[in-house]
């Protein structure tokens, strides 16, 4: 018969079998696993005006970068996820929403006689796609596809800070590390070579509240636009989250109260017994 000592010494040296056996798969046998030069250089942490649990976007950063991603980002991604009306009242107003998309002709129909037809943008259209299929898309950029970003901070790991440090990290190559023709060094981007070259640089656009328009400032605006595309919902999550905080503490409290007052005799009774 086994005493339980022995059957617990077992049990641990399974468990730790299987723990060292998991690390070791995870290091040394996990295809999943990558060094840095494969991964990329990790970005740092910046402090992102939303990033507090009870802050919220910087609503005029959303419209310049808006005006950075519709100058310069547009003419090779995408942003199939966001509609027009998204923008009304987060970085435009209405009136400006129906300008800029009536500035955009879109195939509609059929009409009554079957065919389709070009009419100007509605508030309920999606932002316009720069290339009408992935062939043409991989054609205009040497074989590669340029993502859609509207979930790119979501979809990348480092989120907002990954995204503004590859905008801002081009450099030339270091000394040993050869960049073949076509692409570009980026140590923050996995592998090191990016098909993409620079797209920002120091007055590149001029904003309409007259920001200077520097390199780090349009990346900061840009990314910060495509954080709010990626969850447009933020602000209110977080309005919501404080309202529940408050209503939550508001009851624990009214909670805590009535149970004193209903058991505060129950608990200072005395029980005398009386034997005759």
């Amino acid at each position: 018969m086994t005493s339980p000592n022995s059957y617990n010494t077992k049990v641990v040296l399974a468990t730790s079998l299987a723990a060292v056996t998991g690390i070791g798969f995870y290091f040394f046998v996990n295809p999943i696993h990558a060094n840095e030069a494969e991964e990329g250089l990790h970005p740092p942490a910046y402090p992102w005006s939303h990033k507090g649990p009870f802050s919220t976007f910087d609503h005029a950063s959303i419209r310049r970068g808006y005006q950075v991603y519709r100058e310069v980002c547009s003419a090779c991604h995408s942003l199939d996820r966001i509609a027009w009306r998204n923008l009304v009242g987060v970085s435009h107003t209405a009136d400006e929403v129906k300008a800029m998309a009536e500035e955009v002709e879109y195939t509609d129909g059929p009409n009554d006689e079957g065919e389709n037809f070009q009419r100007p943008g509605k508030l309920s259209d999606y932002m316009p796609p720069p290339y009408p299929n992935e062939e043409a898309a991989r054609a205009s950029n040497a074989g590669a596809l340029p993502p859609d970003l509207s979930l790119i901070v979501k979809a990348r790991h480092g989120g907002a800070d990954y995204l503004f440090s590859i905008l801002t990290g081009y450099m030339e190559a270091p000394a040993g590390v050869e960049i073949r023709e076509g692409l570009y060094y980026n140590p923050y981007f996995p592998g090191g070579a990016i098909s993409m070259a620079r797209a920002l640089f120091d007055g590149l656009i001029e904003y309409e509240d007259g920001t200077p328009a520097t390199t780090s400032q349009m990346a900061k605006d840009v990314t910060t636009f495509l954080a709010w595309a990626a969850e447009p919902e933020h602000d209110e999550r977080k309005k919501m989250g404080v309202k529940a905080i408050i209503v939550i503490s508001i009851l624990t409290a009214l909670s805590v109260w009535l149970k004193r007052a209903r058991f505060a005799s129950l608990k200072s009774r005395k029980i005398v017994y009386v034997f005759n």
